[in-house]
């Protein structure tokens, strides 16, 4: 479903914030710094169930690539159900980390692998997956 109730966002901006993604995920696993889920489910929270344009990282992120003339507006949908994907992940990540469970691994997994190919060539596998949704629901 296209989101005309919010204003198109920066696909350029969200390959920067795979990046975020990335880096937050490869710290859940290969450091101690689990704490840094937060920054996932928090930063996913806002972007996906409030709107993008009131996430601090997502306006830097936009005015960067503004700047260096590399933006480009999509609908705001998709990348909202990619956010909403990445809360619910990160929550999951931090709740295993304050029970010292090991669970937290596989969202974290699962978001390092994504957040690559996202960083890497632009393919946004949630993205790829709402429009598929959405297509099978019309038919």
């Amino acid at each position: 479903m296209l989101r005309f109730d919010i204003a198109p966002v920066c696909a350029n901006a969200y390959r920067l914030q795979a990046a975020v993604t990335f880096a937050v995920s490869a710290a859940y696993l290969f450091t101690p710094y689990r704490w840094l889920a937060l920054v996932l489910a928090l930063g996913g929270l806002l972007r996906g169930f409030v709107s993008p344009h009131k996430c601090m990282s997502y306006k830097l992120f936009a005015t960067l690539t503004a700047k260096l003339g590399k933006g480009k507006q999509v609908n705001a949908g998709a990348k909202m159900f990619a956010d909403k994907l990445v809360a619910i992940a990160g929550a999951v990540m931090v709740a295993s980390w304050l029970l010292d469970s090991p669970v937290g691994m596989i969202p974290a997994a699962v978001l390092l692998v994504f957040s690559f190919i996202d960083l890497s060539i632009g393919f946004c596998a949630a993205c790829w997956a709402y429009a598929l949704w959405y297509r099978l629901r019309a038919a």
